[in-house]
């Protein structure tokens, strides 16, 4: 099948949407379909506002048609609703083909940090955006029942990966820090909440990977804790098997791959319980980390966990499953 994605979040931004979509071509590929992401690097861009790593494309229709044309696809998938997305979505609409599309990211939430802006009239846009579409992928049960709550239909579950050869136990950074190591992975910008780790009165280390737009304010502001600047691949699992246990303070994440990656390598997890966290924690107890809305007491707690159960439960979360998800979830573009 040739499978065409659409997103505004692609290489080179750093981001979970990316992680997923990098990760859905190879399995796609290896399963022989014929798949492409076309992202914002095609396109003349500008920097988005508060948020300069991230370019929006500007005024992309003329050219994406011509893309979207030379590529000839079987099934079209929109993965956000930025200009690239939304520009799609109209191509589409004005042929009378039919498109699925991804609620990845808590943009309500995300505004409403950033700016103030109230919830209900972003929820009201993306709810008519997600609706002309013939389905709604989501990653967490929880995320499911929360949009239906709020009035979206046609949601499709499908859930994430991780890679298991890549992230695993060892080999581990030998940090000359003082023990315990509380990491953070991610995106240094305000909705991930960042302060409520680096806030927390705990022993040991914090260690924040990362980099993004509020990094130079909390560095000043939090001069204890240790920011190590971003890392990718085979570093960024030694920095996590490393570690004694992750902090994801986020409550606006619909999934956290962090979250996975960490337990592949054995870290154990401490979270508030909302959605993400609670779904991929789900059926494991505590043995495998802790969520509380005392961040505290679930990072505490996270310390006593088995990192080898850490790690046997991140192997039930494989990118092939994922890949198969997303494939049962197309539509042919046309009836």
């Amino acid at each position: 099948m040739r499978v065409l994605i659409v997103s505004d979040a692609w290489r080179p931004q750093v981001n979970g949407v990316v992680r997923t979509l990098e990760a859905l071509l190879g399995e796609l590929a290896a399963l022989g379909h014929h798949a492409e992401v076309i992202g914002p690097d095609r396109f003349r861009t500008l920097p988005c506002p508060s948020y300069p790593d991230i370019r929006l494309s500007l005024r992309p229709q003329r050219k994406l048609a011509a893309l979207i044309a030379a590529f000839a696809p079987e099934a079209l998938h929109i993965a956000t609703e930025g200009p690239l997305g939304l520009a799609a979505a109209r191509w589409a609409r004005a042929r009378g083909l039919a498109y699925t599309t991804a609620y990845h990211t808590r943009f309500p939430e995300y505004l409403r940090a950033r700016t103030g802006l109230p919830l209900a009239p972003v929820y009201a846009w993306l709810r008519r955006f997600h609706g002309r579409g013939g389905g709604v992928m989501v990653a967490t049960e929880s995320l499911r029942a929360e949009l239906a709550g709020r009035g979206f239909a046609r949601l499709r579950p499908w859930s994430r990966g991780v890679d298991l050869a890549l992230f695993r136990p060892a080999p581990a950074e030998a940090w000359d820090l003082p023990r315990p190591i509380f990491l953070y992975v991610g995106r240094i910008a305000v909705e991930k909440n960042i302060a409520a780790f680096l806030d927390l009165d705990l022993p040991g280390s914090k260690l924040l990977i990362g980099d993004g737009p509020q990094r130079a304010a909390l560095q000043r502001r939090y001069p204890g804790a240790i920011f190590a600047g971003p890392r990718h691949g085979a570093a960024l699992a030694r920095a996590y098997a490393g570690a004694d246990a992750l902090v994801f303070p986020s409550r606006t994440d619909t999934f956290g791959l962090v979250v996975l990656e960490a337990l592949a390598c054995g870290t154990p997890i401490a979270a508030y319980p909302v959605s993400g966290p609670r779904d991929i924690l789900a059926g494991a107890g505590g043995c495998i980390g802790a969520l509380d809305e005392d961040l505290r007491a679930a990072a505490l707690a996270a310390l006593t966990a088995d990192r080898t159960a850490c790690r046997r439960h991140a192997e039930g979360f494989g990118w092939a499953a994922c890949a198969h998800g997303f494939l049962a979830n197309l539509l042919p573009m046309c009836a």
